[in-house]
C-alpha cells in the first residue's frame, strides 16, 4: 500500500531511487491479461485516430484545406496543424491527469476514448476549403486540438493501468502492452489508406474528394470496440489503496497538478528532455517521411503506405524487445542506447534517402521507427515509476507530453522549410541536436526499475 504523509504538511513521501518493491504491494489481480489487452486496444484506437491525421496531412490536407498556398507552403501549413495536437497534449495531460488522480484511471480513460472518437469522426465529415472557405482550416485546427487533448490524457492512464497492476520484476513486460498501440495503429492507419486507394483504383481525384475520409469515419467502429473492452475492467489496486488511505487519514488533498510541480518538477523536466528525441523520430517515421517520399523522392502512394505497414512490424518488435530487456538491465540504460543511436542515425538518414533508392527508403523508415521503439518500450514503465501515486497520472502525463512538445511540435513546423532551404541534412542536424539534449537528460535520471509503486 502506498503510504500517505500525516505530518500535516501534505507533502507526499519521497520516492528515492533503489528501494525494492515489497512483496504483495503490486499484484496481478484476476484479470491481468484482460487489463493488458484493454490498455493495448485503447492506445491502438487512440493512435490510429492520431496517425490517420498524420498520413492525411502528408497526402491530402495541403490540397483539400490549403489549396491557395501552393505545394511547399501548403505542406508547412498542413504539418503546422499536425503540430497543434502536440501543443494540446500537455493541456490534456493536466486536465485528465487531475481526474485520473482523483476519480480513477478507468473512468478517465473512457472519457479520452470518447473525445478522440468524436473529434476524428468530425474531421472525416469536415468540408474542404473549396466548400466553406477559410472556416475549413480553422475547424480542422480546432478538431486537431481536441485529438491532441484526448491523447494527452490517454497515454498516462493506459500505462498506469498496466504498470499499477503489474507484479514485481515484470513492470516493463506489462507496461509494454499500451506501448504496442502506436505500432499496431501505424499498420492499421497505413493499411486503411492503402486499401482505400486501391479500392478507388488509386484515382487521385476520388481519393481527394472522399476516399481520404473513409479511415476517419471507420474509427467510430474501433471506438465502440474499445469502449466495450474498457468498461469491463476494474480500477487499479494501487489507486484503490491510495484512495482508501487518503480517506482514512482525512487528509486535505491539493490539486495533483500543483503537487506534481511542487515536489517533482525536476523529474517532469528531465523526463520530457530524455524522451524529446523519441518524439522527433516518432514524427519523422510516421508522418514526415511519408510526405518526403511522395513529394521529394517521387515514390507512389501505395509503395509508401506498404513500407509503413512493414515498418510497423519492426517498430513493434523493437518495443517488445526493449521493454522486456529493461526489466533486466533497467529503463535508463535502454533509453540511453536509443538516444545514442538517434544522434548517429539523424546525420545518416537524409543523405541515405536522397540517393533516391526505394531500398534506402525502406531501410530509412524501418531504422527510424526501430530507434524510436527502443526508447518507447521502457518509457511505459519508467514514467509511472518516477512519480508518487497521488499525482502519478498528472506527473507522468506532463513529462510524456512535454517531450511531445519538444520533439513532436517543433520539428513538423520547421522540417519542410529547412529541407527546402538547406536540404534534408539540415533536418538531420536538428534531430542530432535533440538527441544530444536527450542524452544529457537521460544521464541525469535515476534508475527506477526497483522502485515500489
Amino acid at each position: 500500500m502506498t503510504t500517505v504523509s500525516t505530518s500535516g504538511t501534505n507533502e507526499p513521501p519521497a520516492v528515492p531511487a533503489g528501494i525494492p518493491t515489497p512483496a504483495g504491494t503490486e499484484r496481478t489481480g484476476p484479470g491481468m491479461g484482460r487489463v493488458a489487452v484493454a490498455s493495448c486496444i485503447g492506445t491502438t484506437i487512440e493512435f490510429y485516430d492520431f496517425f490517420i491525421y498524420g498520413t492525411a496531412a502528408a497526402l491530402v490536407f495541403p490540397t483539400v484545406f490549403f489549396p491557395a498556398l501552393g505545394a511547399t507552403a501548403g505542406t508547412v501549413a498542413s504539418f503546422a496543424t499536425f503540430a497543434v495536437a502536440f501543443i494540446a497534449r500537455p493541456v490534456g495531460a493536466m486536465l485528465f491527469g487531475h481526474f485520473g488522480d482523483r476519480i480513477g484511471r478507468k473512468k478517465t480513460l473512457v472519457s479520452t476514448l470518447l473525445l478522440m472518437g468524436v473529434a476524428t469522426l468530425m474531421i472525416g465529415l469536415l468540408p474542404g476549403a473549396d466548400t466553406i472557405g477559410v472556416a475549413a482550416p480553422i475547424l480542422l485546427v480546432a478538431l486537431r486540438f481536441l485529438q491532441g487533448f484526448a491523447v494527452g490524457g490517454e497515454w498516462a492512464g493506459a500505462t498506469l493501468l498496466t504498470a499499477e497492476y503489474a507484479p514485481p520484476g515484470k513492470r516493463g513486460k506489462y507496461a509494454m502492452f499500451p506501448q504496442l498501440g502506436p505500432a499496431l495503429a501505424f499498420a492499421l492507419s497505413s493499411g486503411t489508406f492503402l486499401f482505400t486507394g486501391l479500392a478507388l483504383g488509386d484515382t487521385n481525384e476520388a481519393f481527394l474528394q472522399y476516399g481520404w475520409r473513409i479511415p476517419f469515419l471507420f474509427s467510430i467502429v474501433l471506438v465502440a470496440v474499445g469502449l466495450y473492452v474498457r468498461l469491463a475492467i476494474e480500477e487499479t489496486p494501487v489507486f484503490r489503496a491510495e484512495s482508501a488511505a487518503a480517506a482514512a487519514s482525512q487528509e486535505k488533498r491539493t490539486l495533483p497538478f500543483l503537487d506534481a510541480l511542487r515536489y517533482q518538477t525536476k523529474e517532469i523536466l528531465l523526463g520530457a528532455g530524455a524522451l524529446a528525441i523519441m518524439f522527433a523520430f516518432f514524427y519523422m517515421g510516421t508522418a514526415y517521411l511519408t510526405s518526403y517520399a511522395t513529394t521529394t523522392l517521387g515514390f507512389d502512394r501505395p509503395f509508401v503506405l506498404t513500407v509503413g505497414i512493414l515498418s510497423s512490424v519492426v517498430f513493434g518488435a523493437s518495443i517488445v524487445f526493449s521493454a522486456l530487456y529493461s526489466d533486466r538491465v533497467g529503463r535508463r540504460k535502454v533509453i540511453m542506447i536509443s538516444c545514442a543511436f538517434s544522434v548517429v542515425w539523424a546525420l545518416v538518414l537524409f543523405p541515405l534517402l536522397d540517393t533516391g533508392s526505394p531500398i534506402a527508403f525502406v531501410v530509412g523508415m524501418m531504422v527510424t521507427l526501430a530507434i524510436f521503439g527502443i526508447a518507447y518500450g521502457p518509457c511505459g514503465a519508467l514514467l509511472p515509476e518516477m512519480f508518487h501515486t497521488r499525482y502519478r497520472y498528472t506527473g507522468a502525463g506532463l513529462a510524456y507530453n512535454g517531450a511531445g512538445v519538444l520533439g513532436g511540435a517543433i520539428p513538423p513546423i520547421i522540417a519542410a522549410p529547412l529541407a527546402a532551404s538547406f536540404g534534408g541534412i539540415a533536418i538531420g542536424i536538428m534531430l542530432a541536436a535533440l538527441g544530444v539534449l536527450s542524452i544529457a537528460c537521460t544521464m541525469a535520471l535515476a534508475e527506477t526499475r526497483d522502485r515500489a509503486l
